[in-house]
């Protein structure tokens, strides 16, 4: 889930740094996200979805079916991470679910269907857009097809890192997290910095979320792993890539 708000000095991007020991990515900068659970499909949780139903959502993934599960799994991922629900009550009011209900997500004891009835908390996906869609490359020993969602900051909620998967919080610009990669003091994901480069041509969270919902349908991005003569990892190219067709 990609979290953008206004700020003076222009749009801003929510970025967790991840433990250093973790089995993914240790220590990258990325934004919040996990993966799809079981417990994030079920005809329970549809009265508190709003402006999206499955149908929709699956049309809008390319699946045939379960794409509202999507949805529900990047606001659940969302809470757990960077403690920022995507949503408010019935009533229109935000809702501060606290530390504990936090908790019990992240161990599954709560499910989000659980914090949606306890407290007649509707998920607001009418302002939640898929933006992009990658997998990573074949010949990884773990690979990930992931999709990225986009959203604004909303009313009422402040993001903090969990302190197990992620370290540190960060609001940046795009444009400033791209100059510090560059710059070699972080480290950043291929599909974390395409999504930057295209929220840097944004100025503030209104033209983020007209370009959001511009996005018919990403395209699958697949890059491909280049190797040496030995076999050893040298490299990733893209899609374009005047080497891409060529590589297994």
């Amino acid at each position: 889930m990609i979290v953008v708000r206004d700020a003076p000095g222009g749009l801003e991007v929510l970025m967790l740094r991840r433990a250093a020991g973790a089995s993914f990515a240790g220590g990258a900068y990325v934004f919040p996200g996990g993966r799809v659970d079981r417990a994030d499909a079920g005809d329970e949780i549809a009265d508190h979805c709003s402006g999206l139903d499955d149908a929709t959502a699956s049309a809008t993934l390319g699946i045939a079916s379960g794409g509202l599960a999507y949805w529900v799994a990047a606001v659940r991922e969302c809470l757990e991470e960077a403690g920022v629900l995507v949503g408010a009550r019935r009533d229109g009011s935000p809702v501060s679910l606290g530390d504990d209900v936090r908790r019990k997500v992240h161990d599954g004891s709560m499910s989000m269907a659980d914090v949606c009835h306890a407290y007649d908390v509707v998920m607001a996906f009418d302002q939640v857009h898929y933006v992009s869609h990658w997998v990573t490359p074949r010949g990884e020993q773990r690979r990930f097809d992931t999709r990225f969602f986009l959203t604004a900051l909303p009313e009422g909620q402040v993001a903090a890192h969990d302190a197990i998967e992620t370290v540190e919080t960060h609001w940046c610009r795009p444009a400033e997290m791209l100059e510090r990669m560059a710059g070699r003091e972080l480290l950043l994901l291929p599909p974390t910095v395409a999504n930057l480069e295209r929220l840097a041509a944004d100025g503030d969270v209104a033209s983020a979320l007209v370009s959001a919902a511009g996005v018919e349908r990403p395209v699958r991005i697949e890059p491909r792993l280049r190797l040496d003569e030995t076999g050893r990892w040298i490299g990733i190219a893209m899609p374009g890539d005047p080497d891409y067709d060529d590589l297994d």
